[in-house]
């Protein structure tokens, strides 16, 4: 065992409590000391970060379907979930949907909206509230009228979809974005009068096998929220997922995967031609970046050694994270929605494959739970 298990193990031994989900315990993992120390983790250096309660952990949503990529929004009073749901699993299916669910309290929610695209497959649907209404954005992968082979995937042919809302009753139908073909669209956010949306897409566009191409991810604009160009370059290589925000004098900040190396952090403003880049030591798979109590959070799926795949959420201070809770979670999971509710609380929504039905296979489900901070 090497010097990061034992700690890893250690932190796990300081756990202060139990939280009963169904017929399965899970621990209350609690920020303490040097935090959980997984790869690319840091000890507690210029100022003492807050310990976190994680409560009330509960399964929000499963039909016996592969349920992922979840995302969590308010919107005109109401608490807002999405995520993609598919029959045929995780991979490339025209079956896929995009449902989204709505509650008054995080105890019950109820399904107000649910859409497929014709032989695309649906998936990593975000939220965004811009000029009044709120919108789901999602990437989809053009699959035909069957499932697609891996060896068949072409970014060149992505297109971004969006249904809005004025009121979280009525929906749209499904839109398909302009200025997004080709591109496969992640997180979005807005400064001013702009949003912004995350674009992956083919150096050039080039024509070939996805495993040869340059990928990068771009930062699309648009005045509107449904039409859309090019305005900066998140990625010039490696390009994927990026989640990224604005303050409020448009100074950007973002984390970016790369595929299955180490994350960047990436600092820039305007005009977004430069950016500072710091390596953060470690995978993130669906990074979330938030808002928290004055500070910022980042979460993801991490790869905890000698355990395997985690969602975990960590303080980032400075240029170093520091762990202080890991969800249940095991194998195919991640990809975190967020809500801060004031008052050092929040509730984060993240899917999860560690459950297993009355057959022993996986169960890929949708989970809440509630966050305090108590320190």
């Amino acid at each position: 065992m090497n010097r990061c298990e034992m700690q890893l193990l250690s932190a796990r031994a300081s756990i202060i409590g139990l939280a009963r989900f169904g017929r399965q315990i899970f621990p209350l993992v609690i920020a303490v000391g040097m935090g959980l120390l997984l790869p690319g983790s840091s000890g507690l250096a210029e100022e003492r970060l807050p310990q976190v309660r994680v409560s009330n952990i509960r399964k929000v949503f499963d039909n016996g379907q592969h349920n992922a990529f979840t995302d969590l929004i308010r919107f005109a009073d109401k608490y807002y979930l999405t995520f993609r749901s598919c029959p045929d699993g995780h991979m490339v299916h025209p079956t896929s949907s995009i449902r989204v669910l709505s509650s008054a309290d995080g105890l019950s929610w109820d399904q107000v909206a649910e859409f497929q695209i014709q032989n695309r497959d649906t998936r990593d649907p975000h939220f965004l509230i811009f000029r009044d209404r709120l919108f789901v954005y999602t990437g989809t992968w053009f699959s035909g009228d069957t499932t697609l082979p891996r060896n068949q995937y072409d970014l060149n042919l992505h297109l971004g979809y969006a249904v809005w809302t004025a009121d979280g009753r009525s929906w749209s139908d499904p839109i398909p974005l302009e200025g997004t073909f080709g591109h496969y669209i992640w997180r979005a956010a807005t400064h001013g009068d702009r949003a912004y949306l995350c674009g992956r897409r083919k150096k050039d566009f080039a024509v070939g096998p996805k495993a040869d191409a340059v990928v990068q991810s771009v930062m699309l604009e648009s005045e509107d929220g449904l039409i859309w160009r090019t305005r900066a370059m998140f990625q010039e290589v490696q390009g994927d997922e990026v989640a990224f925000r604005f303050d409020d004098e448009g100074g950007l900040l973002a984390v970016g995967r790369r595929g299955r190396e180490t994350a960047e952090l990436i600092r820039g403003g305007p005009p977004y031609q430069r950016w500072e880049r710091h390596d953060l030591g470690r995978y993130i798979g669906g990074p979330l970046l938030a808002s928290w109590d004055e500070r910022t959070v980042v979460g993801g799926r991490v790869n905890v050694p000698g355990v395997g795949p985690r969602t975990v959420l960590s303080w980032l201070n400075g240029q170093a994270l520091h762990d202080f809770a890991e969800l249940p979670s095991d194998g195919d999971n991640s990809y975190p929605g967020w809500i801060d509710l004031g008052g050092g609380k929040a509730w984060v929504s993240w899917y999860s494959s560690h459950e297993k039905n009355r057959q022993n296979q996986p169960v890929t489900a949708i989970y809440l739970a509630e966050l305090q901070i108590i320190d």
